[in-house]
Parts: C-alpha cells; structure tokens; sequence
C-alpha cells in the first residue's frame, strides 16, 4: 500500500472545518451588512459553500447568530491571554490585556458591529459573552486581590469595577473608531487608562474623605 505522504483529514476535521468556515462567514457578513441582512444565502456564498450544507450544522439564521458571539468572545480572550502571557504584577497583565482588546479589533474589526448589535438581534449570544468575558476578568481581579496587588475591594464591589473596565474598553473603541471598522488607540488613551488604574483621580490635596450630607451646611 503506497502513502502519499499526505495524511487525510477525518471526518470530524472536516465538520470542525465547515462549522468554523460558516461562523467566520456569518461574522464577516454580520460586519458589513448587520444582523438583519445576513441571510444564509450571503453566509454560504461568503462561506464558498453550497445553502444546503448550512443546515447540517445549524437549523436556523438564529441559531449561528445564538453562537456567533460567545466564539468571538472565546478568541477575543483566547488572544488576550497570549498577548499578557509572561507579564509580571496586577499593572503590567492589565496593560498588556487592555492593549490586546485593541490589537484584537484590528484582526476583527466587524466584532464590534457584531457585539453592538447583539443586544437586539442575539440577545442570548449577548447575555453568554458578558457573563464569559466578566467571569474571566472577576477571577483575575480577585487574583489579583488575593497576592496584595490591588486594594482589598469587598466582591460586590471588584463585580462593579469589572464592569466600569469592560465599559472603558467598549466606549474607547467606539470614540478612535475610523469610518471603515478600524480601531486605532492613541497612546494618551493608555496612559490616561492606566492612570486611573494606578493613581485614582482624586489628588490627596482635593480630599478623599467622605462628607456626611447631614453635616453639610447652607451656603448663608
């Protein structure tokens, strides 16, 4: 029996293939033309693949839609924790991860239409990515915690700053976003970023203790 030198792909390969051709597609498609446009027609064509084949792995538009999201999300994540790999300390992981986020958006610019869109389109895709991404970030906040890098914040409160961080990210993309998807982030924005991370806001000579509103007086 001759080899070829080439070994064959197995059955399973190929599926994973084909299911990975049509979430690229539909992510590709879902940038350009949003949700409501993406029909499995411009999906398959995008994908080079023939309409029927769609429905071997999906039984509808929303059930890819229902996924598309969460499997950005997972490479999302799974590029920011290469990007920070190596990185020493609470400040420089955070550096390195927030820098990743945008370096993120310039291999997929269309994630953030697909991510902005979800709300309204795929809420359940909406509603799985938030509680992955913020699960991550709670996990290496209290990590974080836990070896004295951060403050001793209560779990309530590293919930809330989790989301005020996921929050900065969004809103900073959608100010440097250029006409045609691209992200471009000024160094200023980092520097501000980080800042705020190490310094706070408040300078020791504006007073950081808070005042009783009962104690306060009217002006006379």
């Amino acid at each position: 029996m001759k080899r070829t030198g080439v070994a064959r792909k197995s059955r399973v390969q190929k599926s994973e293939e084909i299911r990975e051709a049509l979430f690229q597609a539909a992510a590709e498609v879902v940038g350009e033309c949003g949700y409501a446009e993406a029909s499995i027609s411009r999906i398959t064509q995008r994908a080079d693949l023939a309409q029927g084949t769609f429905y071997n792995y999906f039984t509808s538009r929303q059930e890819i839609f229902d996924e598309l999201l969460p499997v950005l999300g997972a490479k999302m994540m799974a590029h920011i924790r290469q990007q920070a790999n190596g990185a020493v300390g609470y400040r420089e992981k955070e550096e390195r991860s927030f820098r990743a986020f945008f370096s993120f958006l310039k291999r997929m610019p269309y994630f953030l239409r697909i991510l902005n869109e979800a709300e309204f389109f795929a809420p359940v895709a909406h509603r799985q990515h938030f509680h992955n991404i913020s699960s991550g970030y709670t996990r290496f906040m209290k990590k974080a915690r836990a070896a004295g890098e951060i403050t001793a914040v209560s779990d309530e409160e590293i919930e809330a700053l989790v989301y005020m961080l996921i929050a900065a990210r969004g809103y900073l993309a959608l100010r440097y976003m250029k006409p045609d998807g691209s992200v471009e982030l000024p160094e200023e924005a980092v520097t501000a970023y980080m800042r705020l991370l190490s310094h706070g806001l408040v300078s020791p000579q504006g007073g950081d203790v808070p005042v009783d509103p009962s104690q306060e007086r009217e002006p006379r």
